[in-house]
């Protein structure tokens, strides 16, 4: 017992001096359970008084104390407490806004706090990560509006949490208010506004931004993980190379964040196109996690890697690694990448009967447009039937893209279609143009005209393909029909040049997937060969030294007709050619694709 050198007469005396206080504080220290500090409450209520400032800092400690091992016990003390302070208070609203359970209750304390006692400056950020985590917006704002009131707006602490908290609740304009009014800056508040933005999808923004942030600041762990998902979002490899280098010379200084520096490194290899080098990072981490091992399965899985992301999954089970649903997202991509009906049908029975893993909407998503692309549209309709939830848009259009690649029934086109609408409303792109090649597919060009002026009438825009392409470190972009680069003469006199080889190899254009249906064939010709993707190809075929591949990122899926011609491009002018579009990867060499040929 902790208190066993303690004399217990029936009858404790109060004694207020400074050292018997210190005396229970060192006890105190050496708690390690919340009985032992129920002992110690016990102690300190017979032996002390409340109206001393000191008794009440004693309490302050208890009360810390019990915060970190029991929520109820600490309530119940703060409620005996007839004095308190911001640090009681503060301290409360610390172990809610750290809680599973009860970071609703932070801001109410906060709101109680407000009437009892001034917040300092470290109320806000425990409020403020609460608030973040409920997506309490309009609750936030008012605690920063109390912030601004008590003249914490230069706190670096407290502006590093509305910036996470802005950003969490999808405020990344006001996150940024914040951050550019900031006098001074911390290396915290720029990876905190680096994440952000990453987490925003503005990844172009947040690299910029580290680029800022190195001229006053060396990257740290938290850095590197940042800016390796904002490479792997927007495709930088030679960037994403250069912090991997970076790490690699600053390894003493990452130990704490190896595990999960090499997870963001394996992303980032995977989604920027280099999964030889993903793999070698693989298998020289020392120390894997289920992160790890998922990561290896998606990257095997979005490059067509189907045999390896099998092997993977098996390496995984052999080492008694749980696998999670994420893990069989990627399974079920990989089957989807090469066609695999009845292995992703026996993938996914695997994971409800094996693993007792509930499929959540998007385990059927992969169900659906696996057995869709296929051309089994009607087993496609019998999973869409049988979900035990609501088909969400995704799942529609993928019916829809699988009636459009399979020349399914109108009727049952123009249904599908419908249901798009439904789910995701009549104001997007994506239904109309699937529905247009439909038509097209079908050889209707006057229904395929007529959608098209339907999305005119309706003010209704095509999404436009961009298409991006590094060159030496610099970014790229094209879009279809795009005039605008600097060496657009070029690029185009070298589309004609391709043009004709591609003739000479057999070429024959697939005209469903022009976009201009009311154009003569000629037309449609000139319409395909300016897609974006052609046009990133050209100048990759231009300026990259021989034998280096060409990368290209694309927004959109890769159509039929470009997936075509690219197979040929890697044939006819003997170059591998890697194409990560809104999907997946698709590797060309010498004619071939991973993926297969099921468009």
């Amino acid at each position: 017992m902790i208190l066993a050198t303690t004399p217990r007469p029936t009858t404790l005396p109060i004694n207020t001096t400074s050292e018997h206080r210190r005396h229970i504080l060192q006890i105190l220290t050496q708690c390690t359970s919340i009985s032992q500090l129920k002992q110690v409450h016990a102690y300190t209520l017979r032996t002390t008084t409340l109206d001393n400032p000191d008794t009440l800092f004693l309490y302050s400690r208890i009360l810390h104390f019990a915060s970190l091992h029991d929520l109820n016990y600490s309530f119940q003390l703060f409620c005996n407490l007839e004095n308190t302070n911001s640090f009681i208070w503060n301290t409360l609203i610390r172990a809610c806004a750290h809680s599973n359970s009860r970071k609703d209750e932070a801001f109410l304390l906060f709101y109680k706090m407000v009437t009892n006692v001034e917040p300092d400056k470290h109320t806000f950020p425990f409020v403020l990560k609460a608030c973040a985590y409920l997506f309490a917006l309009s609750q936030g704002k008012q605690a920063h509006g109390f912030a601004l009131k008590l003249g914490f707006d230069s706190d670096v602490y407290i502006n590093n949490s509305l910036i996470h908290f802005y950003s969490s609740c999808g405020c990344l304009k006001d996150a940024r208010r914040v951050f550019d009014k900031m006098p001074e800056r911390s290396l915290v508040s720029w990876n905190v506004m680096i994440d952000a933005l990453v987490q925003s999808g503005e990844f172009e923004g947040a690299l910029r931004m580290f680029s800022e942030m190195q001229k006053i600041f060396e990257p740290d762990g938290y850095t590197v993980q940042s800016v390796l998902d904002a490479c792997a979002g927007f495709g930088a490899l030679s960037l994403g190379m250069w912090i991997h280098a970076y790490v690699l010379k600053k390894y003493e200084s990452f130990l704490d964040f190896d595990l999960l520096v090499n997870n963001c490194l394996l992303n980032m290899y995977c989604k920027c196109g280099s999964l030889d080098i993903a793999v070698q990072v693989f298998k020289r981490m020392i120390k894997r996690d289920l992160n790890s091992w998922n990561a290896m399965i998606l990257g095997f899985a979005m490059h067509g890697e189907v045999e390896a992301a099998f092997r993977c999954f098996n390496q995984m089970v052999i080492k008694r690694v749980m696998p999670d649903s994420i893990t069989f997202v990627g399974i079920l991509s990989a089957c989807n990448h090469r066609g695999l009906v009845d292995e992703g049908r026996s993938y996914f029975d695997k994971m409800v009967s094996e693993y007792k893993i509930r499929p959540v909407l998007e385990h059927y998503g992969c169900l659906v447009d696996l057995v869709a692309r296929a051309g089994r549209i009607d087993e496609a309709l019998d999973v869409v039937s049988n979900m035990p939830m609501k088909p969400d848009a995704p799942i529609w259009r993928s019916l829809l893209d699988g009636c459009c690649k399979k020349n399914a029934d109108i009727e049952l086109s123009e249904e599908v279609a419908r249901k798009v609408i439904e789910s995701e409303g009549s104001d997007t792109s994506g239904v109309y143009v699937l529905l247009s090649r439909v038509y097209a597919t079908a050889n209707q060009w006057d229904e395929a005209g007529l959608i098209r002026k339907l999305m005119t009438d309706k003010g209704i825009k095509k999404d436009p393909g961009c298409s991006s392409i590094e060159i030496n470190g610099v970014f790229h972009e094209f879009f279809a029909g795009d005039t605008s680069h600097l060496h657009t003469r070029e690029i185009y006199k070298f589309l004609d040049v391709i043009e004709e080889r591609l003739k000479l190899a057999g070429y024959v254009p697939d005209l469903s997937q022009a976009s201009m249906v009311n154009e003569l064939d000629n037309g449609k010709r000139q319409s395909l060969k300016l897609h974006s993707e052609r046009l990133a190809i050209a100048y990759g075929l231009l300026k990259l030294k021989p034998g280096t591949p060409i990368r290209i990122f694309k927004n959109l899926r890769i159509c039929s007709d470009c997936h075509n011609v690219t197979k040929l491009i890697s044939k006819v002018f003997d170059v591998e050619i890697i194409v990560r579009d809104r999907v997946r990867f698709h590797h060309f060499r010498n004619g071939f694709c991973t993926c297969k040929d099921y468009w």
